[in-house]
């Protein structure tokens, strides 16, 4: 693409993204709590939380991959990452990744997801106190993925996931789907992505505690007031999201790259949102980053966010250490680290 007609690009995508964002408020509704999976929305990477989650078009590596699966096609060594999220009410949230490039044939990933809530005391109305039982929520999600692209300037992504979600001994799954596409000017110039994620299946629960014994006519003696009998559930979607965002990386000087990122999201149940960051990197080695996570979004607690990080190069392989805070207003601040290492 010449540079004139660059020159005229950019500017429209802004003014593009920028009605797009206008509109959302005009359509937008809170229907929280009414989907399964919620967990899905976890952002797990601590380099792009501490940019305001802005990650559909930032610098694509292997944590981009949870934003676009299309940035995988990017990755050209084995990479692994591992993230820690301290959660609230002292939830545990881990996410492992891992992309394989398979030559000219694209890249290939997974991903497996992690939510534990440790032990909870069983409480009833008759005891308040606790029953002396313990119970225990737990979800996990597992992904395959593959990215390809078929120029320098296009990719495209797709993942498969399998989650589960289990309260005790019951237990509800579904299937969900992410699509991607990610568009670049040049390796180091603007980048327009969009993704659509967790789209799928519905799932309903079933298990043990679902199970009831039942008294058909409880007027009547003499019949049988304990026969065995089960509950059912609604079938309950999962949280669909569309995301598009822009990235745009500047040098300033040699020693110095900067990322800025703008991206906006519409989710099937909540309100939409804006959110941005800025990345600042020294010789590739240390970065500094800031943001702010789903402006506008109706009732939020959610706001800035900060982080740093720091790769090295070691033999045989790079290692970066990125770590996040966000602020989650009166719920307080949650605290992300992540580990990357390049093959």
């Amino acid at each position: 693409m010449r540079r004139s007609s660059r020159r005229r690009l950019l500017p429209a995508l802004w003014i593009a993204l920028a009605c797009s964002l206008a509109a959302c408020e005009a359509w937008g509704q809170t229907k929280a709590g009414t989907a399964i999976g919620d967990f899905l929305r976890i952002e797990p990477g601590a380099r792009l939380t501490a940019l305001g989650n802005a990650g559909v078009a930032a610098d694509p590596d292997l944590e981009a991959v949870y934003f676009n699966a299309a940035a995988a096609a990017r990755i050209d060594h084995l990479s692994l990452q591992f993230s820690h999220v301290d959660w609230f009410a002292g939830i545990r949230y881990e996410y492992v990744a891992a992309a394989v490039p398979l030559r000219h044939w694209g890249t290939g990933f997974a991903t497996v997801t992690s939510l534990n809530s440790g032990d909870i005391d069983v409480r009833t109305v008759s005891q308040p106190l606790g029953t002396g039982e313990r119970f225990t929520v737990s979800d996990v999600a597992i992904g395959l993925g593959y990215a390809y692209a078929p120029s320098v300037r296009f990719a495209a992504g797709i993942q498969a996931r399998y989650l589960q979600e289990t309260v005790w001994t019951s237990s509800a799954g579904a299937m969900t789907f992410d699509i991607a596409t990610l568009y670049r000017v040049s390796p180091y110039g603007f980048h327009l992505g969009a993704s659509i994620t967790n789209f799928g299946t519905s799932g309903s629960y079933g298990g043990r505690d679902l199970r009831i014994t039942y008294d058909e006519d409880p007027s009547r003696s003499g019949d049988n007031g304990a026969l065995p009998g089960e509950r059912f559930t609604s079938d309950y979607p999962v949280p669909v999201l569309f995301r598009v965002g822009i990235g745009q990386p500047f040098r300033p000087r040699p020693d110095l790259r900067v990322w800025t990122v703008l991206a906006a999201e519409h989710p099937s149940d909540n309100t939409e949102s804006v959110s941005g960051g800025i990345d600042l990197k020294y010789r590739e080695v240390v970065s500094l980053r800031a943001g702010y996570q789903n402006l506008l979004r109706k009732d939020s607690e959610e706001g800035l966010t900060a982080g740093v990080g720091l790769k090295q190069r070691l033999p045989g392989f790079d290692a970066r250490l990125d770590y996040a805070w966000a602020d989650f207003g009166r719920l307080e601040a949650v605290h992300r680290i992540t580990l990357v290492f390049g093959f």
